[in-house]
């Protein structure tokens, strides 16, 4: 399993075809307490760059954009009911939807941990 992150502050884990997407610990710092998160249906078609999710604290709304092209295929609904978990474990268990990897080719545009390490340093 291979792990990258957009510049956006979402991280993908991608695993034979399948991606997993979520926001970094980074997003959910910056964003304080989330009390909302609106999903995608599953059946969805995303292309890269395309509004994914959106997430909500008490401080601010955010969008969660797709890294890749692709179709939905999971939601965590678990989130719709306990929002608060993307506080707990943003890059683990309150992953946000799950996706087919439409085009792996635009997984190079993606940066990997120690980049992305680096990237916030910047920010």
């Amino acid at each position: 399993m291979t792990t990258y992150y957009s510049k956006d502050h979402e991280w993908i884990s991608v695993e034979g075809g399948t991606a997993t997407i979520g926001i970094t610990a980074y997003a959910q710092e910056q964003l304080g307490d989330v009390v909302f998160v609106e999903l995608p249906e599953t059946g969805k078609a995303l292309s890269q760059g395309d509004e994914a999710a959106v997430v909500e604290s008490v401080k601010a709304a955010s969008e969660v954009y797709a890294p890749i092209d692709g179709e939905v295929t999971a939601a965590n609904d678990v989130l719709a009911d306990e929002p608060a978990k993307v506080n707990e474990d943003p890059e683990g268990a309150a992953w946000f939807i799950k996706m087919t990897v439409g085009n792996e080719g635009q997984l190079a545009d993606l940066m990997d941990e120690a980049a992305y390490k680096a990237y916030i340093e910047t920010l």
